[in-house]
């Protein structure tokens, strides 16, 4: 933590606690409810609470392609810097109908705090195009991504601003914008994105990451509950890359999986899943819809299931006040950004209820992204062993960390994690000085 000695006065509170139903409703205001708290708590001075409360960079550009059928189309694409003190700018890019302004510069600012509170050497950004990759044919993709990275080139490289997948993107994205950025380099950059095919750079590992690193922490809070992971009663909400990764390793521990749901489906099995045999399902049929060995739930009784862990793995603002009193697990464990708004979180401590809030749980995939920027930089490349122990260790360690904060300053973990993280990032701001 910072010397209190460099900090001044208390920082302002800009949003009343009479805005706390605006903050659910929207993902920036809702990240900054929980920024406000942690700048207080460290009694942040003024001047540097308005640069940590503000974006560095925003963009916007025009995406236009020519679509199979030989019609012009444009769709609108963002890039959101949000902090850059403590190293490139490190966040996914998503292609989804719902991309918005508000909702890029909230994840973005969530990759600065992740980023920081790992204490890893990145800061945050987002981007994502407005578009609908189910309607859209391979091809078109391509043109999307292409003319996407031409719109924001002057911002990429791997010393400057490092995209990985997100919603709806994958590794064949990244090889994209990696050719793209490229061949205008005229020179292969493998650092300029993580999250590639391993073929082309990408780490060992990097897949599992997230998953694997919402196991970790699963693990470390359970054993401070006094629980063990073995036998432990496990929901995923979103059975995706990432929870049912997490659903498989915690299977293989021992846990007990009793509930999944994905777009298509909600399943409950108290006696609990053969996780394989479910991964095989859905890799066949490409939906949990159907699957014969299971009750069928709904996407919101899943959220309330008798169970020890929920891991919300799938969108934001989907544990809310109106849910969180039905809630009964013991943990939670946010595989997802931002799934639980601002105004959940109260009644969610009042029901003491352990979260691992989603700049902790999920930073396994930044992380590895971490290593795989690393070894492209170092043209030496680890084992898969190597990669998942450096994982374990990190995410332990900073797990630690937000436990130790939440004892010293007496606050939820969600509000110790910020109360780590912005530091970190308030730290080196002082140590640079103002520009100017």
């Amino acid at each position: 933590m910072s010397d209190p000695a460099i900090t001044s006065k208390p920082a302002p509170l800009i949003r009343p606690d009479k805005d706390t139903f605006l903050a659910e409703e929207n993902p920036f205001e809702a990240m900054m409810e929980r920024f406000d708290h942690a700048a207080k708590v460290l009694n942040l001075d003024p001047g540097l609470y308005k640069v940590l409360r503000n974006p560095e960079k925003q963009i916007i550009v025009s995406v236009p392609i020519v679509r199979d059928s030989g019609e012009v189309e444009v769709y609108i694409g963002y890039r959101v810097l949000y902090n850059t003190s403590r190293g490139p700018a490190k966040g996914g890019i998503r292609f989804d109908l719902n991309v918005t302004l508000e909702e890029v510069k909230a994840l973005a600012a969530w990759m600065t705090w992740k980023c920081a509170l790992v204490n890893i050497p990145f800061g945050g950004a987002k981007g994502g195009v407005v578009c609908d990759p189910a309607a859209l044919s391979m091809a078109e993709l391509e043109r999307i991504t292409r003319r996407y990275t031409s719109g924001i080139i002057d911002t990429l490289g791997p010393d400057s601003d490092v995209p990985a997948p997100d919603v709806n993107t994958n590794e064949r994205v990244m090889a994209w914008i990696m050719d793209t950025y490229s061949m205008h380099k005229r020179h292969t950059v493998t650092a300029v994105v993580t999250g590639k095919p391993v073929e082309m750079g990408g780490s060992l590992g990097r897949r599992e990451a997230t998953g694997r690193g919402c196991m970790f922490v699963t693990r470390e809070a359970l054993t401070k509950l006094g629980m063990a992971l073995k036998g432990a009663r496990i929901a995923v909400q979103g059975f995706g890359n990432v929870g049912s990764v997490a659903a498989d390793l915690m299977a293989k521990e021992g846990a007990t999986i009793v509930a999944v749901s994905d777009k298509s489906a909600g399943l409950h099995n108290p006696k609990g899943f053969d996780v394989p045999d479910l991964i095989k399902w859905v890799r066949e049929r490409r939906q949990l819809a159907g699957y014969p060995k299971a009750e069928a739930i709904s996407h919101e009784q899943l959220l309330t299931v008798d169970c020890d862990v929920l891991i919300p793995a799938a969108t934001e603002n989907v544990i809310t006040r109106k849910n969180a009193p039905q809630i009964k697990a013991k943990i939670i464990c946010e595989g997802a950004n931002g799934p639980t708004t601002a105004a959940a979180d109260k009644v969610l401590e009042d029901k003491g209820v352990f979260v691992i809030p989603d700049i902790l749980a999920n930073a396994g995939g930044v992380t590895v992204s971490y290593f795989e920027w690393v070894q492209d930089r170092g043209g030496y490349f680890w084992d898969e062993e190597t990669v998942n122990r450096r994982l374990e260790s990190i995410m332990v360690r900073s797990f630690n960390e937000v436990a130790a904060a939440t004892e010293k300053f007496k606050v939820n973990t969600r509000i110790a994690s910020y109360i780590v993280a912005v530091d970190r990032v308030a730290a080196m701001h002082r140590l640079r000085g103002m520009y100017a």
